[in-house]
C-alpha cells in the first residue's frame, strides 16, 4: 500500500460514457487539489467481470504496471462489476457514484444525488444534481454575451421543437442588445438543430456539438452573462449552475414522476436557477451571488475527510 507520507492513489474506474466520466473528472480533480492524489484511468471494458467474481469479491488480474489503490471510486453501471470484484484489494476503500442496483453496504460510501431519495447514512454523500468538472468564476463578465444549451429527447420532459424555438426566438427578440450563441447536444432532434442554425446571423452564434471540445462549454460560460438551458439534461443544468452565471429554464412540460425535474425543482426552490417566466432576473446584470453550487468541491472534500484523511495537505488547498 501506499505510504502516507505520500500522495493516494486513487483508480477512477469508466464506463467511458461522457456523462459518467465528467463525475469522475469532477470529482479526480478536486482530489487532487485537496490531497495531491495520482488519479488512474481504468476502463471497465478492458477487465470484464463474471458475476461471480463480483459477488464473492474476487478481483481479476490487473496491469502489474498500475501503483496500489488506496481509493477506488466507480461511476455506471459498467463499472459495478469491476468495483465489487475489486473491493477486497489491499485495504482500498471503495466509492460508488450515483444510486447502484447492489446493496451499498458492499462499498465503502457513495454519493449519490439527493433527487434520488436515498435514505440517509454515515457513508452517503448527497448531492444537489450530479458532480461535474465546472469552476466557480471568480467574477462576471459585464459584456452583453449570453449562452443557450439546447439538449433533446429524454424520458424526463416532453420534447418540443416549437416550443423551445419560440422560447429562444422570445429571447433573442426582447434583448436585441445582446449577442447570443447556442449550442445543441447529442441528444437534439435534427429538426430543432437544422432550425436552431437558421437564427445565424451577425450578433448569434450557432455551434454544432460536434464542433465544440472538452473545453468548449467552460470557456463559453465564463465570457457570458446569462446562460440558458433546457430542462432535460440535469448534467447540462448543474453545470451552467456551478459556474455561477445566471442560469435560466428553457420550459418544457416534466413527465410525471420524474426524479430528474425534482431534482431540478430543488435547484430552483434553492434560487441556483430561475424559470423562464423570470428571464428579466436573468438578464439583469446581477451582484455577486453569496451561495454557490459547487459539488465536486464538497463531495471531493467529504471523501477526503473520511477515506483520505491520512492524506490531507494542511494549507495547500487552492483558493479558487
Amino acid at each position: 500500500m501506499s505510504n502516507h507520507s505520500q500522495a493516494p492513489v486513487v483508480w477512477l474506474l469508466t464506463d467511458n460514457k461522457p456523462g459518467h466520466k465528467n463525475q469522475l473528472k469532477g470529482l479526480g480533480n478536486r482530489l487532487r487539489v485537496l490531497t495531491g492524489a495520482a488519479l488512474y484511468w481504468i476502463s471497465a471494458e478492458e477487465y470484464p467481470v463474471p458475476l461471480w467474481r463480483a459477488l464473492l469479491g474476487v478481483a481479476p488480474a490487473m496491469d502489474t504496471a498500475l501503483p496500489k489503490p488506496d481509493l477506488m471510486v466507480a461511476a455506471g453501471t459498467g463499472t459495478h462489476r469491476l468495483l465489487l470484484a475489486l473491493r477486497r484489494l489491499g485495504k482500498a476503500k471503495t466509492l460508488v457514484l450515483m444510486k447502484p442496483a447492489f446493496p451499498l453496504g458492499w462499498v465503502d460510501g457513495a454519493i449519490i444525488p439527493a433527487h434520488d431519495e436515498v435514505k440517509p447514512a454515515n457513508n452517503i454523500l448527497h448531492t444537489e444534481g450530479v458532480i461535474n468538472t465546472i469552476t466557480p468564476l471568480a467574477r462576471l463578465t459585464s459584456k452583453p454575451e449570453a449562452l443557450i444549451l439546447v439538449g433533446g429527447r429524454s424520458e424526463h420532459f416532453d420534447w418540443d421543437d416549437d416550443a423551445i424555438l419560440s422560447q429562444v426566438s422570445d429571447l433573442i427578440a426582447r434583448y436585441p442588445q445582446w449577442r447570443w450563441t447556442i449550442t445543441d447536444s447529442r441528444r437534439t432532434p435534427e429538426t430543432t438543430s437544422e432550425r436552431l442554425a437558421e437564427l445565424q446571423s451577425p450578433k448569434i452564434s450557432v455551434v454544432h456539438h460536434t464542433r465544440t471540445h472538452d473545453d468548449w462549454l467552460s470557456h463559453q460560460l465564463a465570457a457570458s452573462r446569462a446562460v440558458w438551458v433546457t430542462p432535460d439534461s440535469i448534467s447540462m443544468v448543474c453545470e451552467a449552475a456551478t459556474s455561477g452565471v445566471p442560469t435560466g429554464l428553457l420550459n418544457l412540460n416534466a413527465r410525471a414522476n420524474s426524479r430528474v425535474a425534482n431534482g431540478i425543482k430543488r435547484l430552483t426552490e434553492r434560487g441556483l436557477i430561475a424559470h423562464w417566466a423570470d428571464h428579466a432576473s436573468v438578464m439583469a446584470e446581477q451582484a455577486e451571488r453569496h451561495e454557490r453550487l459547487w459539488e465536486a468541491d464538497r463531495a471531493a472534500r467529504w471523501v477526503a475527510g473520511n477515506y483520505l484523511a491520512a492524506f490531507q495537505q494542511s494549507g495547500k488547498e487552492a483558493r479558487q
